[in-house]
Formats: C-alpha cells, structure tokens, sequence
C-alpha cells in the first residue's frame, strides 16, 4: 500500500474507467433512481464525483502556484452544484464526469515535485496535496458502490481495500464513540485494533468487507465474530 500520488494515479485510472463503463449503461430512469446515500438519486452521487474532482483540481492548482484556490466556493455553492446537475440526462452526466475526471488528471501530471508537500485545506481540514490522488481514488471507489449498481466492495481492488481499511480503523483509534475491537483478516495473518483489546470482540472478514462495514456500505453479514453475539456499531464514518 502507498500513498505515493505518482505510484495511485495509475488506480484512479482504473476505477475511473470502471465507473466510466458503469455510466455509460444507465439510462435516465437509472440515474433518476435511489442511490444508497439517504436523500441522494443516482444522479447527485454522479454530480458530486464530477464536482469533487473539479474541487480536487482546485486544491492542486493552489498547491503548484501558491494561490489561495478554496476547494468548493463555499458549503452551500457546492450543494447547489450538486443539486442542479442531479436531473440531467445520462450522456451529459457522463460528458460531465468524463471531463473533471480528465481535468483532474492534468492536473496531477502538472504537479511539480515540490508542490506535493504544500498543504492545502480540504473540507476535512488540511491536507498535504500529495494526499488528494489517495482522496479521489477513495471518491471513486466508495461512491461506485453507492450508485447500486452491482458493483461491490468485493469488487474493490485488494490494495485500495487494505488501504482503506488500515485508515479508517486508524482514524477510530482515540475516538470515544468507537468500540472497541480486534480485526482479522487477510487468512487470519493480520490484526488491527481498535481501543483497549482486552476483552474486545474479534471480527473477522476479508478486508473490503470489512472496510464496507466500518464505513456504513454493509451490515457485515458476511463477517464473523468471537465469542458470539451482535457487531458493534462502528461510529459515522467522513
């Protein structure tokens, strides 16, 4: 796993092209249609990847010529952004997304080698830029899932799966609303731990389902848990 933007954007290639493929299928009752995101049609989950990716642009550029570039205009600019484009039509919501995801793309290869260090502020706080490629891969794949399309976390790819399952159980730890908790997986070889281990439950399952559980995309049926008895309740993911 890696965190290296230049060594990702081969990834966000790919899941591009995966969700690219995935668009270009649906038709406007698809796209009109319920995502898993409460109050979100398909259509809002495809306007907001477009506009993050044009948002991620705009933290790039801040990063390469030291303007203060915000990564939205503001919270509500952003909603707005997304509300408008929800009802387009299929092809231009794929024209849409096919161009941030280009633009996007332009402007990772213009990134000097020294900008990757500058932070820049992300609505989650500061970020290095060197983080956002690792940011839009996580949009991409997460999102897809959302779309309820039939793609699956067991879809995700094993390193974007470990790697977020490593961050998010990380972000847990300290967390006073997070249980605590033992995670098994990979055949059993690795363990993460959240909170005080002792007399924590251990929840074992291959990494992309637990990751999916953690962050609220699966009830975790598939995973197991010792000794017996109902998974904790993970706290809101991001």
């Amino acid at each position: 796993m890696t965190t290296d933007p230049l060594l990702l954007t081969g990834e966000v290639a790919d899941a591009t092209a995966r969700l690219l493929r995935t668009m270009a299928e649906l038709d406007a009752a698809d796209v009109a249609a319920a995502s898993l995101l409460p109050g979100w049609t398909r259509g809002h989950v495809l306007t907001h990847l477009a506009r993050n990716a044009d948002g991620f642009v705009n933290l790039l550029t801040a990063a390469r010529t030291g303007e203060p570039i915000p990564m939205y205009a503001s919270g509500d600019a952003r909603t707005a952004d997304i509300e408008a484009g929800a009802a387009r039509p299929p092809a231009t919501l794929l024209d849409d997304l096919r161009g941030s995801s280009q633009r996007f793309a332009e402007a990772v290869d213009a990134m000097p080698v020294e900008a990757w260090g500058v932070s820049v502020e992300t609505r989650r706080g500061p970020w290095p830029a060197a983080m956002l490629v690792w940011g839009r891969l996580r949009e991409i794949e997460v999102h897809h899932v959302d779309l309820a399309v039939g793609y699956q976390p067991a879809d995700w790819p094993e390193a974007f799966a470990q790697r977020l399952l490593h961050e998010v159980a990380t972000g847990l730890t300290g967390r006073p609303d997070a249980p605590a908790m033992v995670l098994r997986f990979d055949g059993f070889r690795q363990e993460l731990v959240v909170g005080d281990p002792d007399g924590a439950p251990t929840i074992t399952g291959l990494a992309p389902e637990l990751a999916a559980w953690l962050i609220g995309r699966s009830a975790g049926e598939v995973l197991t848990i010792a000794p017996d008895g109902p998974l904790p309740t993970p706290p809101e993911w991001i």
